[in-house]
């Protein structure tokens, strides 16, 4: 009786499925994100820069922890703490907005508020001129145009009470070291008076004064001579008053010279009209 010899049974093959990469890609974009973000919000006006970074780190962070509920990433806690600070990013970025358009709204008001208070509120003309301004009845009929040029010895008051008077202009021999003054040209002095009746005292230094001559308004150049022309120097107290004399050189056949004043860049320009 012959045998028969079984073989060996061995289960069937089966090959292992490829075991799956975690995609942690998003949840490390959005912690990164929202850091850069967060710090960003920290400075007002580099809000723009953090609402942008939060909204893109808030959406990276969410899809981040999509995945890991799929099981697709393993960094739920790093997707979560994106997710986060895109909030902080987008909260700092709303206050950095706030803060940043009121300081601008402030700053503009300030500016307004400043030209404003630089504009002439009034003009006072001494002398005859300020005689001609009155009825029989003492009364002003009507007071100076600030927007026109004033005569010699008017004087205009700007809204903090600072005063500019300019006199008349007066011929004069310019001496042999003078500069500014050419051949066959005449030149002419012009008084300016500061009174600050203000609060604050005056940088005179900031004044300036130009002209033009004649009835096509050439430029007429500055003089400087010893003293004259050095223009004011330092502070004026609130109640003093400074005086300096400038110097212009004129066509020989100019019959007026425009003088304009400048107290300074918070302050508007104005004009006399000097007979020569």
């Amino acid at each position: 009786m012959s045998q028969t010899q079984q073989q060996p049974q061995f289960p069937p093959f089966q090959p292992q499925p490829p075991q799956q990469v975690a995609r942690n890609g998003l949840g490390t974009a959005a912690l990164i994100l929202g850091i850069i973000g967060a710090l960003s919000g920290i400075v007002p006006f580099l809000f723009w820069l953090a609402g942008i970074l939060g909204v893109i780190a808030l959406i990276l962070g969410l899809t981040g922890r999509g995945r890991a509920k799929r099981g697709e990433a393993t960094n739920k806690g790093v997707a979560l703490t994106g997710v986060i600070l895109a909030l902080v990013s987008l909260g700092l970025a709303v206050f950095g907005a706030v803060t940043t358009f009121k300081a601008v709204d402030d700053a503009v008001d300030e500016i307004n508020k400043s030209v404003s208070d630089a504009q002439p509120k009034d003009t006072k003309p001494s002398g005859d001129a300020k005689d001609a301004g009155k009825s029989d009845t003492g009364a002003d009929d009507e007071k100076p145009d600030p927007d026109k040029a004033l005569e010699a010895g008017d004087s205009v008051i700007y809204d903090d009470d600072l005063t500019v008077t300019v006199s008349n202009a007066v011929s004069y021999n310019p001496s042999e070291y003078a500069a500014g003054h050419t051949a066959g040209n005449h030149a002419y002095k012009v008084t300016v008076t500061v009174t600050n009746d203000s609060k604050e005292k005056f940088d005179s230094t900031l004044l300036t004064a130009d002209a033009r001559a004649g009835k096509d308004g050439v430029d007429a150049e500055q003089v400087f001579d010893e003293k004259v022309g050095t223009g004011f120097d330092g502070t004026i107290l609130p109640g003093k008053k400074a005086t300096v004399v400038y110097a212009f050189d004129a066509p020989a056949d100019a019959k007026n010279l425009t003088v304009e004043v400048t107290p300074s860049f918070e302050y508007n320009a104005t004009q006399w009209d000097l007979k020569l």
